[in-house]
């Protein structure tokens, strides 16, 4: 159990940061399955839209701290290839 008030905060912060971490994460593998959805239908055109909504997300998880930014590009560049490919 927290002893210091810092950490009792802390405690509390955890909670709450939590939930919107789980909530930004969830948005973002919307988005991802999305474009999948669209590659594998073949559909180029919803897939390029798609895409362009993943990108900023992406982006914004890594300012906020969800993903790693390799992971990030890693993710990005794979759906890229994946839609120049149709």
């Amino acid at each position: 159990m927290a002893n210091t008030p810092q950490a009792k905060k802390r405690i509390r912060r955890n909670g709450s940061r939590t939930v919107i971490n789980k909530n930004r994460v969830s948005q973002i593998r919307t988005k991802i399955k999305a474009v999948d959805t669209a590659v594998e239908a073949g559909d180029k055109k919803a897939a390029t839209e798609a895409l362009k909504a993943v990108q900023p997300e992406l982006a914004r998880g890594v300012s906020k701290g969800v993903f790693h930014k390799n992971t990030a590009s890693r993710k990005f560049s794979r759906l890229t290839k994946r839609v120049a490919a149709l």
